[in-house]
């Protein structure tokens, strides 16, 4: 197993932008010959985004719509146009146990980890909050761990509001143990990993119909779209983040949260979020 798979990443920009600029100096010094160029070490951290050609999973006829994409004109296509994403069947076994007492009349908000909370890299970052050692594959290898500005004012508040559930695409063995070192107050009931997710077209994707709740009362939190291209009526949108220690979103992201808390349903007030 590459270590650097054990993560489910979005890309940099910063470093794809270093990419692309070597790659440029490369092919004008070497216009008259093609090459095939080798993945890199970032072409197996961000494996959930590639397009392979995957069949979808098995459906019951439940279909949920993507936005349409605007046309190059700014009009919007036909409806027949649109791709429909098949939801898979929910389990018969769910992935959440039973609802704790103290949390019953809460509704259930699902948290990712990477570029969400966190960013996590395999080569030394000086300022690192963590340092986690993985071992795979009978060597072990340090993962530096940044954590995302106002994380633990986030958790705690969010930890008093609702069912907490984090739910990443990156493995166990890297993804539990930060989460022990970031969750100091036991704000997550549960915690998901890539297995439990779906992959589908060459993502994996975290079907919420699979938790166990009543999907009017989940939210989900994730900096990829293609995490929750199940149940986008349920998103909260997030940018990802690396490294900007001014960021300020999940302080930000409170107070709509303690709004969405005393709502009966969250659909409403997601596709008014969705409007602005």
């Amino acid at each position: 197993m590459d270590h650097t798979s054990i993560i489910t990443q979005v890309s940099n920009p910063k470093e794809e932008e270093i990419i692309s600029f070597n790659q440029e100096k490369v092919s004008q010094s070497n216009s008259s010959v093609k090459k095939q160029r080798s993945p890199g070490i970032f072409s197996t951290f961000f494996c959930c985004f590639r397009n392979y050609n995957v069949e979808p999973p098995a459906s019951n006829n439940t279909t949920t719509s993507l936005p349409p994409a605007p046309e190059e004109n700014g009009t919007q296509p036909k409806f027949d146009q649109v791709e429909v994403i098949p939801i898979p069947s929910p389990p018969a076994r769910f992935l959440l146990p039973e609802m704790n007492i103290s949390d019953y009349g809460k509704k259930c908000v699902v948290i990712d980890l990477d570029e969400t909370l966190v960013h996590s890299s395999f080569k030394p970052i000086s300022n690192a909050d963590f340092i986690v050692p993985v071992e795979i594959d009978g060597t072990v290898h340090q993962v530096y761990v940044l954590k995302r500005p106002h994380v633990d004012e986030f958790l705690q508040k969010m930890g008093e509001l609702f069912e907490c559930v984090l739910f990443t695409a990156s493995l166990a063995k890297y993804a539990d143990p930060v989460a022990d070192l970031l969750d100091q107050w036991g704000v997550f009931r549960a915690r998901l990993f890539r297995e439990s997710c779906v992959f589908h077209r060459g993502n994996y994707v975290k079907d919420l119909s699979r938790l166990g709740r009543e999907l009017s009362n989940v939210i989900i939190l994730d900096n990829s779209p293609a995490s929750y291209i199940f149940h986008p009526e349920n998103a909260v949108p997030v940018q990802s983040w690396f490294d900007d220690l001014s960021d300020t979103e999940l302080q930000d992201l409170l107070p709509f949260f303690e709004g969405l808390s005393r709502e009966e349903e969250v659909y409403g007030v997601l596709q008014n979020l969705r409007g602005r």
